[in-house]
């Protein structure tokens, strides 16, 4: 039998997913995932039914289980890109997790907050860094503070420890999930080749110079897995990204080369309003290539892309804390951009 119960709150998000194909791949951790819609397909885990917002759903979903040891909250409420989230819907979500949690589970160990460079003010305009945990925090709102500060709150008087994860930008091979800078890259990239122009960076020269890193979703996994099996990650924050760092100006001329085309210059256009008539281009892409019939818009969002090309100022944070603890996986992030666009043509959803 196994010996821990895993809880994924979201399980089948952009991080929530791989804590679940992570845990599973492990062989002695029962895993359910909780989310409102059973998801398609074949999945790791269990999935429980749930409405977040219902405290009376979510423990009527773990009272018919065995007590959970280990829960990751990876969920988050419907927002804007670029807007002011959410901060009383993600708190009560956490909030009614918390209270099942521990009316259910005498023998809860952990529980993981997944967090983001958010959390540093990254999207309000540039900050000191390399970023650090302890470093200060920006004005509010800003829904992280207060669900890790009812974490903290709650461990305190609790049997049970947390941690928190900070990663940047999540890179994955996930064909349902447009929130994806892959994708993104790809589809630009296929459409500017389809279209006979240059590859331009769609955003400033500024924006094309500065310093950023991203995070591979299965390393990110990785990391809270061990944040949350291991005493050093015990009520905790840590920085989780890649390990490295790039500048646009380095990725856009291989980007340009991968893909057979001249590298253009910065131009710095919306690329939500650019793509709005080409979805008709992307048709013929995928009828000439042979590819999944899947819609432009279900493939990338370019909102989110105009959120990532506008930052003109350096993304970058210190991994040392997490390093010092005692995981030093890593990634060669311009390695996993060409991975993770293989993975795609593969499975016929970009083309080469």
């Amino acid at each position: 039998m196994p010996k821990q119960v895993a809880l994924v709150i979201g399980p089948t998000g952009a991080t929530g997913g791989p804590i679940a194909k992570a845990l599973g791949r492990r062989g002695d951790w029962l895993v359910y995932g909780m989310s409102r819609t059973a998801p398609a397909g074949k999945v790791p885990f269990t999935h429980l039914a749930a409405d977040l917002t219902d405290p009376a759903s979510c423990a009527r979903a773990l009272a018919a289980i065995e007590p959970v040891t280990h829960a990751f909250f990876a969920a988050r409420a419907p927002f804007q890109e670029g807007g002011v989230e959410n901060v009383e819907g993600n708190v009560a979500m956490l909030a009614a997790t918390l209270d099942a949690l521990e009316a259910r589970s005498g023998g809860l160990e952990h529980v993981h907050l997944l967090e983001g460079t958010k959390w540093y003010g990254m999207h309000l305009g540039p900050y000191p860094t390399p970023s650090r945990e302890g470093d200060p925090r920006h004005p509010p709102p800003n829904f992280y503070y207060d669900q890790q500060d009812l974490l903290s709150q709650r461990a305190a008087h609790a049997r049970w420890s947390w941690s928190a994860s900070r990663p940047s930008y999540i890179c994955d091979f996930a064909p349902d999930r447009a929130r994806n800078l892959i994708t993104i890259l790809g589809t630009y990239a296929a459409l500017c080749r389809e279209l006979g122009v240059p590859l331009d960076f769609p955003g400033t020269a500024a924006a094309y110079s500065v310093l950023c890193e991203l995070s591979d979703a299965t390393c990110l996994a990785e990391a809270i897995i061990f944040m949350s099996t291991h005493d050093a990650g015990r009520n905790t924050a840590f920085n989780v990204t890649n390990g490295d760092s790039f500048r646009w100006c380095q990725v856009w001329p291989l980007l340009a080369q991968w893909y057979g085309i001249p590298c253009g210059v910065p131009r710095h256009i919306k690329l939500a309003t650019w793509m709005a008539d080409k979805g008709p281009v992307w048709d013929k892409i995928v009828a000439r290539r042979g590819l999944q019939r899947r819609s432009l818009e279900s493939l990338a969002s370019w909102d989110f892309a105009d959120f990532v090309f506008e930052k003109e100022w350096d993304l970058l944070t210190d991994n040392g804390l997490l390093r010092r603890a005692g995981f030093n996986l890593c990634v060669d992030t311009i390695a996993m951009i060409r991975d993770q666009l293989n993975q795609y043509c593969e499975a016929k959803l970009l083309p080469r």
